[in-house]
């Protein structure tokens, strides 16, 4: 499944690769960064807690709301950078090599928060040891939702910037790629697929799936509905 963390790397590496390439326009941050918050878009919504329906009509009004602001920060931040003076050409390229960290992690925060909006709106099941489900929480789902947005953030640090600092010291300290200049992206290629390997289970697992919380943080009716002293909830992927 394309969409399921099993296939996130696979499929998310070559987009890495494009949001990284040097010498980037306007269009083509745009659209790198387009192909990657619908990728991210699918991933949240495939990932997310399920124990309520989402509507078609959230859904795409959670993507629209997702790729826009990821586009809008990402543009930004290039043309800030772009109009800035006082940086020679090579360092303002090289800055812009690690503009891609900030504006995919600040735009992933807006992505999960807009695909699983409706958990904050209707809450997530909170259950108990045995697995029987207590109540819906509204407190559980923003729990759920800060701890994956952490994750988002986490995820995109080793992808964006080790890449460039690898090759960048390939570049300046090594004749390889003036002598072999189309080992460039396969090179590339290979240090954001051990990047990314070595970066999503680092995130993922700041956070179990299955969270536990003490009753006592939760509603009034989840503490009058249960004996026991602390509930779990699925925060998703």
């Amino acid at each position: 499944m394309p969409f399921r963390m099993s296939g996130y790397v696979p499929f998310g590496t070559p987009i890495v690769v494009g949001l990284l390439l040097p010498g980037q326009t306007l269009g083509t941050t745009v659209f790198w960064q387009w192909l990657n918050q619908s990728h991210n878009a699918c991933v949240n919504f495939s990932n997310r807690n399920a124990t309520k329906e989402t509507s078609a009509k959230r859904f795409l009004m959670g993507y629209g709301g997702a790729v826009s602001s990821a586009c809008s920060i990402a543009v930004g931040l290039n043309l800030l950078i772009r109009r800035a003076s006082g940086f020679s050409p090579a360092t303002r390229m090289l800055i812009q090599r690690f503009v891609p960290f900030p504006a995919v992690a600040m735009a992933n925060v807006c992505n999960v928060t807009l695909m699983r909006f409706s958990e904050l709106w209707e809450g997530i099941e909170v259950m108990d040891r045995d697995g029987k489900t207590v109540g819906t929480s509204l407190i559980a789902a923003k729990m759920a939702l800060r701890e994956t947005a952490l994750t988002r953030i986490v995820l995109p640090a080793p992808i964006l910037l080790i890449p460039p600092i690898v090759m960048a010291t390939i570049e300046n300290k090594t004749t390889l790629l003036k002598r072999f200049p189309r080992f460039n992206l396969p090179l590339q290629a290979i240090v954001c697929t051990a990047a990314f390997a070595f970066a999503l289970p680092l995130a993922i697992s700041l956070f179990p799936q299955m969270s536990e919380v003490p009753v006592s943080k939760l509603e009034p009716e989840i503490q009058q509905a249960t004996t026991s002293d602390t509930v779990i909830y699925n925060k998703g992927l």
